[in-house]
């Protein structure tokens, strides 16, 4: 969960800003996202890791996520953090370490829930620069990914704990469809275009010809 409202609240930016039950949402995050993710000369797996825990209604957001995605076909995407497997404070650094083994030099985008300011609850922000997991409750946990995909569940300033546990499932879950609609339409359409392979099956093509 990041506390951080600051990060995604800046007035008159609404770019990659999207309220989760907007007309083609879902379809406006994949366009987002794809933007966002290289498209030249890259081989770097595409990896998402999905923070948070089912304990706690509001930050079920990131598992949530998870465990839709692994009921779609994602590829070329991979998906760490689901309800029956998820990566919070406690074995964050872990996974972290773990996705780095298993995959090499990775784009990782991290998905969190956070909370924000009233008129911002529905919100699910798509940009730049990682989630810092705990940076409001002074948790010394590390920043995860090149860019990042929050969702604002609920309303910050005070007892943020509490507001957490008794945020609604119902909104949680329907943002979290929507996120994991846009990344499955995003897998469909990301394909960098000059990708080693692809440069190997041109340069074949020219020296038959």
């Amino acid at each position: 969960m990041n506390l951080k409202p600051s990060l995604f609240d800046k007035r008159g930016d609404d770019k990659g800003r999207i309220l989760f039950d907007e007309k083609r949402a879902s379809h406006k995050l994949a366009v987002e996202l794809v933007s966002l993710m290289p498209d030249g000369l890259t081989r770097r797996p595409v990896v998402f890791v999905c923070i948070g825990t089912d304990r706690s209604t509001g930050d079920s957001l990131g598992p949530l996520v998870g465990t839709l995605l692994e009921e779609k076909t994602v590829s070329p995407f991979y998906v760490y953090g689901t309800l029956e497997d998820p990566i919070h404070a406690v074995n964050l650094e872990a996974k972290l370490k773990e996705i780095r083994e298993k995959h090499f030099n990775p784009i990782i985008i991290g998905i969190d829930a956070c909370l924000g300011r009233l008129k911002s609850v529905g919100i699910i922000q798509v940009g730049e620069g990682p989630v810092k997991p705990g940076a409001g409750v002074n948790k010394d946990l590390p920043p995860v990914g090149e860019l990042h995909i929050t969702g604002i569940v609920n309303v910050s300033g005070f007892m943020e704990f509490f507001v957490l546990q008794n945020t609604r499932l119902n909104l949680v879950l329907k943002m979290a469809k929507t996120i994991a609609n846009g990344i499955y339409e995003a897998s469909l359409t990301y394909h960098p275009k000059n990708s080693w392979s692809n440069l190997k099956v041109n340069w074949d093509r020219e020296q038959t010809t």
